[in-house]
């Protein structure tokens, strides 16, 4: 598939999942933005176009061993229940074992530098919000949307229909995700200029480079991590509701 000015960045990380480092490394927000198109998200992000076209262009002539390495599954054609499978295991397990291990992290730093780095006071203002959101949006999706969402699958497949959730339609959990996923994107800019990027200044030890090397991990991989719910779960799993229930 081409790729041009047009195409919308949730449709670009879908169709090439290598694309998202691409994006990542340009600053250019593809999960809670993904309705943008390439073009806007240039101009927000002050790259130039024909720039970010032409890496795209040369993700199809990797190196050989590259090549050779197993392709990136493309979800759009996987079940949401692998899918969703695949959220819960990978990326909801890694956000919560990064939040544990950044914690304590953060609070030695911050005790240590912070005197001298006032900057620090910010990023643990806004990682402790961010922790406590994350922690809850994960169990929500667990207990409510992520079953009901697999209700439907099955009763698409056997002609049925599941019992009525209590929150009336997906849409409505959907819509609170997608605005929890806002918040969480916001922070994570919040945390990138607050920390000049995730470098530790000259005088940081090595706790100091340990905790912004897993604020850039959790980062890149809450990305991804929104990309598939906002750009391929939900829209299908609003339309399976519409073709449930007609």
């Amino acid at each position: 598939m081409p790729f041009t000015g047009e195409t919308r960045l949730g449709d670009l990380v879908a169709e090439q999942p290598q694309a998202a480092g691409v994006l990542d490394a340009l600053g250019i927000d593809y999960c809670c933005g993904g309705e943008r198109s390439l073009t806007q998200a240039c101009e927000g992000a002050g790259v130039a176009l024909h720039e970010v076209l032409a890496r795209l262009a040369g993700l199809a002539g990797l190196p050989r061993g590259d090549l050779e390495q197993p392709k990136p599954r493309d979800f759009r054609r996987e079940s949401l229940v692998v899918l969703m499978d695949h959220l819960v295991s990978q990326h909801h397990t890694f956000t919560r074992e990064e939040l544990t291990r950044a914690a304590p992290l953060l609070e030695k730093v911050q005790r240590v530098h912070g005197e001298r780095h006032p900057e620090l006071a910010a990023i643990r203002d806004v990682f402790v919000m961010m922790h406590d959101e994350l922690l809850q949006h994960l169990l929500k999706e667990e207990r409510i949307l992520f079953p009901y969402v697999a209700a439907l699958e099955a009763a698409a497949e056997h002609g049925s229909r599941p019992s009525a959730p209590p929150f009336g339609s997906v849409e409505n959990p959907v819509r609170a995700m997608r605005q929890e996923h806002d918040v969480v994107g916001g922070a994570l800019r919040t945390l990138r200029t607050a920390s000049g990027g995730f470098v530790a200044p000259a005088d940081g030890c090595g706790s100091y480079r340990a905790l912004y090397g897993a604020l850039e991990g959790l980062e890149q991989d809450l990305h991804r991590h929104i990309h598939l719910e906002n750009n391929i779960l939900f829209p299908r799993a609003l339309a399976l509701e519409t073709q449930v229930f007609g």
